[in-house]
Parts: structure tokens; C-alpha cells; sequence
């Protein structure tokens, strides 16, 4: 593996960066979640601990600008921990933001300087997301400022897909703009357990993130795993991503909830090792992230 990641600790060489859970938040604060902030620095360094500790070496904290991100304190977290972190920036999907946040009111090219002086600095990819099959005006304002910041800095970007949906039309999207599909992670894809379109998704390039466990009122865990494990054979083991995404207080550990981040390390990873073989699980957990990220 070659290339450099950007963490908010520094660039480190992308075979340096060990096991890569690919998408959680440590700091979060959304209306669309109320009681669930993730908003403590010292529970945020014991899940970090924690997933450390389960066999990751580093994380993506998804959460971008607006949304109580804390580069500073990701980076005191990720020197306490050994935990290397890489930081997003970027914009979610509307419905996080209260209509009057000055975010909301950006234009795309005030968007697209915002997200490249982070990238620059500490931040080693750019979000954007859309709501169910609706890419809304902001939405596609925060896709070209993305892509627009892509070129300055070839950071890969990732984007939120609520409930899997319109995944072909955001690459559409970000294609028209500029950016190729293999600089894309397309969160939640799991969401829509459908292994067919994921191979169509990974055959434009396409990097897939698989966070859906430990949702069970959804469905088990064995729908996310053996939607994995098909979409693997049909082709796509170069792009496959697994991440937690906890991303609320009642369900970390360290605010007195469960699962906490430790979930995927402890029970999913054995599982998806028995599964598909130690090699595609090296892809999954290690190679396929790092060559996502190196883009520095």
C-alpha cells in the first residue's frame, strides 16, 4: 500500500494505519437526536480505548462541520489512545441542522473553501449526505462544494445514503462534478441488503460502508455479514468497508448504554473472519480502507 492518510495527529504512511473501523462519531450534537450527544471528551477517549482495544488502529469520526465536531479534542483523544483518527469535514444532510444555522445559508463556493482549509490541515475526508431518494438543494450544493475540494486536494469523500438509497444518482452526481467513483465511500449502503446492486456499485469503483450491525431491530447481524460475504464473491472484495457508526449516548458504553464501539471488534469481526477467510478480512479491515484514505 502506498500514499499517506491524513489524521489529526499527522500524515501516516497507509500501511501504517493498521485495522480501519470506518465510520464512527465520538463527538456528535444534532436536533435530529436529542438525549443522544455524544458531547464528552472523556467518554469519547474510553470508546476510543475500547475499540482500540477490540483490534482497531484507527477510525474514521464521520462527524462534519456543524455538528459539534472537536478536531482538538479527537487529536488529545487519539494521543491518549494509540487510536489513530481521521477526521471528517464537510456538511450532513439538511434535516441535521435547525433552519437557522449559518451553515445552511453557505453558498457552494463558501462551502467548497471551508471544507478545503480543513482538509489542508487535520481532516482526511469530506461528507456530504441526502435524505430517502431526495438529494435536496443544500444536499447538492454541499456534493459540488465536496467535489470542488476533492480537486484541490484529492481527499476522498464520503456520503451519507439514509437507508441505502439513490446510490448510483449520487455517484452520477459526483461524477458529473469530477470526482471518480473509486474516491467514494457510500455509507449505510448495507441498508439496503441488496449484494447485486453493491457489485454493480463496486464494479463503477465504488467503495461500499457496511455499518448496519448490531441494529437488530432491523435485521440481524447475518443479513449485513451474508450480504458482505455475496457481494465479495460477485466481485466487489476490493471495495468493502465495515464500520459501527454507535454515533448516540444510549448506545456508548461510556454514557451507561450498549453496544459501545468495542461491538465490532468483539463481535463482529470473529464472526466475519470465520466467514469469509483471513484474507478478504484483511481487505475488508485493512486494505481497502487504507487505499480509500490514501489520497495525501
Amino acid at each position: 500500500m502506498t500514499g499517506r492518510v491524513r489524521t489529526v495527529a499527522g500524515d501516516v504512511a497507509a500501511g501504517d494505519l493498521g485495522r480501519v473501523d470506518y465510520h464512527e462519531h465520538l463527538f456528535q450534537v444534532t436536533p435530529l437526536l436529542p438525549g443522544d450527544e455524544l458531547d464528552d471528551e472523556s467518554a469519547a477517549a474510553a470508546e476510543a480505548a475500547e475499540l482500540r482495544e477490540s483490534g482497531f488502529e484507527a477510525m474514521i469520526d464521520a462527524t462534519p462541520l456543524g455538528l459539534g465536531r472537536d478536531v482538538p479534542a479527537l487529536a488529545r483523544v487519539a494521543a491518549a489512545t494509540g487510536l489513530r483518527i481521521v477526521s471528517a469535514t464537510g456538511a450532513h444532510r439538511e434535516s441535521h441542522y435547525r433552519a437557522d444555522h449559518p451553515l445552511v445559508a453557505l453558498n457552494e463556493a463558501d462551502l467548497a473553501r471551508r471544507f478545503t482549509k480543513d482538509l489542508r490541515s487535520r481532516s482526511g475526508i469530506v461528507k456530504a449526505g441526502i435524505d430517502y431518494w431526495k438529494i435536496t438543494r443544500f444536499s447538492r450544493r454541499v456534493l459540488a462544494a465536496a467535489a470542488s475540494a476533492h480537486a484541490e486536494v484529492s481527499a476522498p469523500v464520503m456520503v451519507h445514503l439514509e437507508h441505502g438509497s439513490a446510490a448510483h444518482e449520487v455517484l452520477d452526481v459526483l461524477e458529473a462534478d469530477g470526482v471518480s467513483a473509486d474516491a467514494v465511500v457510500l455509507a449505510h449502503i448495507d441498508r439496503n441488503p441488496d449484494a447485486v446492486l453493491h457489485a454493480e456499485l463496486a464494479a463503477r469503483g465504488a467503495f461500499l460502508g457496511y455499518d448496519g450491525f448490531a441494529r437488530h431491530r432491523e435485521h440481524p447481524d447475518s443479513v449485513v455479514l451474508d450480504c458482505l460475504e455475496r457481494a465479495a464473491h460477485l466481485g466487489a472484495e476490493n471495495r468493502l468497508l465495515v464500520g459501527g457508526d454507535v454515533a448516540r449516548r444510549s448506545r456508548y458504553r461510556a454514557y451507561g448504554g450498549l453496544p459501545g464501539l468495542r461491538y465490532l471488534g468483539l463481535r463482529v469481526v470473529p464472526r466475519l473472519i470465520a466467514m469469509v477467510g483471513e484474507d478478504l478480512s484483511d481487505r475488508v479491515l485493512r486494505r481497502n480502507p487504507a487505499r480509500l484514505l490514501a489520497r495525501f
